[in-house]
C-alpha cells in the first residue's frame, strides 16, 4: 500500500512502484513546525456573509450499521473530539494561494479565496506581494485585467486609474488638474481594499479578512517540516485548480486506501492493497491526527482549515548500503476557492532516489515539468471518480435538504478502519466547520462545476495547471517553437531531396526529412501532457 496521499507527487511512476513493494502499515506521531512572518495594515469594505444553517442530528444507525460500525462511529465523533464550545472561524487563518515560483511578477494574477475575487501583484519598489479586492472602485472592472504601470502601481485597464501598494488611488487620468476632480484621488471611495499577505517557504499566504490585520500579524502561517530545508532531502512542488469542492478534495486526501486502485501503475498497484487499521490520536476544532502501525510507519495530521500532512518512514535494507531509513513528506494545501472549485498545492520531500527528482545539483537532471506529467496523472486518476461522487452527494443533500456531513454514515457504508481519517474530517466539518467554508457573497450550490462540465473539461490540464505553472508553461511554449522549426525543416528538406544529382546526397536529405518529421510528430504527441490526456481506469491492466 502507498500512503502518498492522493497527490503524493514523487518523481516517477517507476519510483512509486518500487516504493510500493515496501509499503504495508505504520504508525508515527509528528507535529510539523510553523513559521512566522510579517503583516501590514488596511481598511475594509462591507461584504455580505453567507449564513449556513446547521441541520439537525442524523437519525440513529440501522441495526446493520450498529453491528458493523460501532467502533468507527465512536472514535470518529464524540470520544476524540473537543467540547462543543470550541469554535472555528474560516476567516481567521492564513491561506496559501500560490507557489511563488509560479507567479509572474510582471503582471497581476486573479484568484478566488472563499468565493472572494482578489488580485495578486508584486510591488516592484518594495518587492512585496500585494493582495487587493479584484475590483476597481471607479466602474467595478477587474483589476486583474490591468497592468503594473511605469510608476510601479497597479493600473486598471478600463480607464487607467492607478493604485499604490496601500490601495490608495494615485492617478485618475480623466480628472481635471484643479478643483474637486483633482481631489478625488484623496477620497476613501477611490481606494481599493487590501488584504494581509505574507511570504513563507516559497508560498504566498493571504488572510481573507481585511479587518484582521492585527490578528494576522500575531498568527503563524502553516509551515513545512524542517526536512524541506535539509540538504539531505530533495523537494518538488505543484499546484492545480480542481473543479470539485473543498470537502470532496479534503475527503480524498484523507483516504489512503484509494491509492492502489485509483492510481494503479502510477503510484500504486491493485494487487498490493491491504487492510489499513488507522487510529485517531487527537481531534478538535483545529484539526486531527492519526496513524497506522507497521512498516512503513505512516502518520497523518490535518491542520484546519486546509493543511494536510503525511509522513512515511520506511525501514529497509539496500544492497551494499545496508540498513536505510527512507522518509517521505507529502504536505498538501487544499484551498477553498469557491463552491465546487479548489486549488491543490502539494509540496513533497524525500531522502532517497533523489537523482529522479528535480533539483539544483548537477546530477538532478529531471526537469520540474517532466515530474508534473506524473503528478497530473495522479490528479487525473481521481478527477472523474470525484466528479461522480460529488454529483451524488449534491443530489442527496438536495433531496433531503440536509448537510451531507450530518448524514454521512447513513448515505455511505464505511465498515473498515481504513476510512477512519475520512470520518474524522467529515466529523470535523460538521462539528466545527459549520458544514462548509464560510463563503463571501452569494452562493449557488445547485450549479457546481462538477455537475455541468464534460470529462474533457474536467481533465483539462492546460487551463487548470499549465497556464499557472512557470515550468510547464515555459516547456509547452518551447515544445511548440521546436515543433514549428522541425515542420519548416521537413518542408525545406523534402523540397530539396530531388535537387542533388548524387544518390548518396539524396538519401541523406531523405533520411533527414524523415528524422525531422518524426521529431516534429514526437513533440506534437508530448505536448498532450500539457493539455489533455484521457484517463480510463478500465484500460490500465
Amino acid at each position: 500500500m502507498a500512503v502518498l496521499c492522493f497527490h503524493s507527487l514523487s518523481p516517477s511512476a517507476q519510483t512509486f512502484n518500487l516504493l510500493n513493494t515496501y509499503f504495508s502499515k505504520s504508525r508515527n506521531n509528528f507535529s510539523p513546525p510553523l513559521s512566522r512572518g510579517r503583516s501590514l495594515k488596511v481598511r475594509r469594505c462591507s461584504r455580505t456573509i453567507l449564513s449556513v444553517a446547521t441541520p439537525s442530528s442524523p437519525p440513529a444507525p440501522t441495526e446493520e450499521s450498529s453491528l458493523e460500525l460501532p467502533e468507527l462511529e465512536a472514535t470518529s465523533s464524540s470520544s476524540l473530539s473537543s467540547s462543543s464550545s470550541d469554535t472555528f472561524s474560516w476567516r481567521d487563518h492564513w491561506y496559501p494561494v500560490s507557489l511563488i515560483e509560479d507567479l509572474d511578477p510582471r503582471k497581476p494574477t486573479p484568484f478566488q479565496l472563499l468565493n472572494r475575487d482578489i488580485v495578486l501583484w508584486k510591488d516592484p519598489k518594495s518587492g512585496d506581494w500585494i493582495a487587493f479586492d479584484d475590483v476597481c472602485p471607479h466602474r467595478l472592472a477587474p483589476l486583474s485585467e490591468g497592468r503594473i504601470d511605469e510608476d510601479g502601481c497597479l493600473q486598471c485597464s478600463y480607464h487607467g486609474w492607478s493604485f499604490d501598494r496601500k490601495g490608495s488611488c494615485v492617478r485618475i487620468p480623466q480628472a481635471m488638474p484643479e478643483g474637486p476632480e483633482a481631489r478625488a484621488v484623496q477620497s476613501p471611495k477611490a481606494c481599493v481594499t487590501r488584504l494581509p499577505t505574507r511570504v513563507s517557504q516559497g508560498l504566498l499566504f493571504v488572510w481573507p479578512d481585511e479587518h484582521g490585520w492585527e490578528k494576522a500579524m500575531a498568527s503563524e502561517t502553516p509551515g513545512l517540516p524542517a526536512e524541506f530545508e535539509s540538504p539531505e532531502f530533495s523537494t518538488v512542488t505543484i499546484q492545480r485548480d480542481l473543479f470539485y469542492g473543498y470537502d470532496t478534495l479534503m475527503e480524498n486526501v484523507s483516504d489512503p486506501s484509494h491509492i492502489d486502485f485509483a492510481h494503479h501503475k502510477v503510484t500504486g498497484r491493485r494487487d498490493r492493497a491491504k487492510p489499513l487499521p488507522f487510529k485517531l490520536e487527537h481531534s478538535g476544532a483545529l484539526g486531527f491526527s492519526g496513524a497506522d502501525s507497521g512498516n512503513p510507519r505512516i502518520s497523518a495530521k490535518f491542520v484546519a482549515p486546509c493543511y494536510y500532512i503525511n509522513k512515511i518512514e520506511i525501514d529497509t535494507k539496500v544492497p551494499i548500503f545496508g540498513d536505510q531509513k527512507w522518509v517521505i513528506w507529502i504536505c498538501s494545501f487544499n484551498i477553498p476557492m469557491a463552491p465546487g472549485k479548489t486549488r491543490s498545492i502539494v509540496c513533497s520531500a524525500r531522502n532517497f532516489f533523489r537523482f529522479t527528482m528535480p533539483g539544483p545539483a548537477w546530477w538532478q537532471l529531471v526537469p520540474r515539468w517532466h515530474e508534473h506529467w506524473t503528478s497530473n496523472k495522479v490528479y487525473d486518476g481521481d478527477m472523474i471518480v470525484l466528479q461522480g461522487q460529488e454529483k451524488i452527494f449534491l443530489s442527496k443533500s438536495m433531496e433531503a435538504s440536509v448537510d451531507v456531513n450530518q448524514q454521512y454514515s447513513k448515505i455511505t457504508f464505511t465498515p473498515t478502519q481504513a476510512d477512519r481519517l475520512v470520518l474524522a474530517f467529515r466529523n470535523w466539518l460538521r462539528r466545527y466547520g459549520n458544514g462548509q467554508p464560510e463563503w463571501f457573497g452569494f452562493v449557488n450550490q445547485q450549479s457546481l462545476p462538477s455537475t455541468v462540465l464534460s470529462k474533457h473539461e474536467m481533465l483539462n490540464r492546460y487551463e487548470q495547471h499549465t497556464l499557472k505553472c512557470s515550468s510547464c508553461k515555459g516547456a509547452y511554449e518551447g515544445f511548440r517553437k521546436w515543433q514549428k522549426l522541425l515542420v519548416a525543416a521537413t518542408v525545406v528538406l523534402c523540397a530539396s531531396v530531388g535537387i542533388p544529382s548524387e544518390m548518396q546526397l539524396r538519401l541523406l536529405l531523405a533520411g533527414s526529412t524523415l528524422l525531422s518529421a518524426a521529431l516534429a510528430y514526437l513533440l506534437h504527441e508530448l505536448q498532450k501532457n500539457f493539455v489533455f490526456v484521457d484517463y480510463v481506469h478500465a484500460e490500465i491492466d
